[in-house]
């Protein structure tokens, strides 16, 4: 796949979630990742289950196509090193609470000095104004407290399953650094971008957020169905529940062909799109009547040729073992390093038609810092003295399985 980030440096101090799932967009696009971590255990996802063997599953979802140099922030030659590697580079992507940066001594006169051209990209919880602003801020804390746990669920509120402002946020703050790099490269540097957790998932309200904006009204859960459109949700048949979605009048027409209750289509508590969410009880009542005589299986193929959207609902296992997944080549094998496989899910960007592609496994902690010292100048002597008094980590670990 042609690489449009290629020749771009990112140094990433990023840990967990948000900010290594934005350095992971940024790999698939080319851009080096130099993933720079604590000799005290490295990026904390690799104590975070589950696992396989030694190796953090949690973390190797993440970590694709970088390179990891390990380094003890706490000792004068260790934060040496990273001056040296944010000299050379074109990014820095951190996601620490407020003021953390500052401690390690990058503060923002520091990295203008290492490096005039510089892009910092941060992402962290709260923003860097309000009087939450030095809190911590976690995926679900955030979720609480922007209102989208307040419209997920059914009567109960629910987390989403997975950390979705997380991986929003590392969306949003990819997409801040190919802007600024573009800024750069058009006379309208950008120095700084920044993102927050609860800026980002107050962002996911869409309609929801401006129903209660303009409006004052507050929504509230609506389990799987669509919150204003029906029919559109979850529907049970003779053998399992599917998804349905009749967008308009024209789908809602034909829909009621397909159930064999054309009737339908012009009953007077159907026959607007906003009539058949007022009355969406006695809808699904009528809808689920009728899926009762096929089998799951039979309507999604009787409805799905119509052009309406409707599908299965599937667990992982099932989704990733697909024939669509697999005709799209989204789940690659890789190998790590220690030589044992690792199937991973590729990156969700296509460029001129071809796929992202995993050009490495998520490193082994400290796996590339050898490399990358001798990249910046640093001879053999100067990493074995340097990782003799604990200033780094170098990791030889080499392949037990031959792939």
């Amino acid at each position: 796949m042609i690489k449009p980030l290629e020749g771009i440096t990112v140094v990433d101090l990023s840990r967990a979630l948000a900010g290594p799932y934005c350095t992971a967009l940024l790999a698939d696009m080319g851009a080096s990742i130099i993933k720079v971590e604590s000799i005290n255990g490295g990026d904390t996802a690799r104590q975070w289950p589950p696992f396989e063997d030694e190796h953090s599953l949690y973390f190797d979802s993440l970590n694709r196509n970088k390179k990891s140099v390990c380094l003890n922030f706490y000792s004068t030659e260790g934060r040496a090193i990273l001056d040296r590697l944010i000299a050379k580079a074109d990014v820095l992507v951190e996601n620490f609470k407020l003021g953390t940066l500052e401690k390690l001594g990058l503060t923002s006169e520091r990295l203008e000095e290492l490096n005039p051209g510089l892009v910092l990209a941060s992402v962290n919880g709260f923003g860097t104004a309000g009087p939450l602003k030095d809190d911590a801020g976690l995926d679900q804390v955030i979720q609480g407290m922007s209102g989208l746990m307040s419209v997920t669920g059914a009567g109960t509120t629910y987390r989403v399953g997975v950390p979705i402002v997380d991986i929003t946020s590392g969306m949003v703050c990819a997409f801040g650094i190919v802007s600024a790099l573009l800024g750069r490269n058009s006379g309208k540097p950008v120095s700084s971008v920044s993102t927050s957790l609860l800026e980002t998932a107050l962002n996911l309200s869409v309609f929801q957020g401006q129903r209660a904006l303009s409006l004052h009204e507050t929504p509230s859960p609506q389990g799987n169905n669509h919150p204003t459109i029906a029919p559109y949700g979850t529907f049970t048949t003779a053998t399992a529940p599917i998804n349905i979605a009749v967008g308009n009048d024209k789908h809602w027409r034909t829909f009621c062909d397909l159930l064999g209750v054309p009737l339908a289509a012009d009953d007077a508590r159907f026959s607007t799109g906003a009539l058949r969410s007022a009355n969406r009880d006695q809808l699904t009542e009528l809808i689920e009547s009728a899926l009762s005589a096929k089998t799951a299986q039979e309507w999604i193929s009787l409805i799905s040729q119509s052009g309406i959207p409707c599908g299965p609902i599937y667990d992982y296992s099932q989704a990733l073992a697909s024939e669509q997944v697999a005709a799209l080549g989204v789940v690659k094998q890789s190998r790590r390093r220690d030589g044992s496989v690792l199937p991973l899910v590729r990156g969700p960007l296509s460029l001129n038609g071809e796929a992202s592609e995993i050009l490495s496994p998520p490193p082994l902690l400290g796996e590339h810092t050898a490399e990358i010292l001798a990249d910046i100048g640093a001879t053999d002597d100067e990493v074995g003295w340097l990782e003799a008094n604990g200033h780094l980590r170098i990791n030889n670990q080499t392949a037990g399985v031959q792939g």
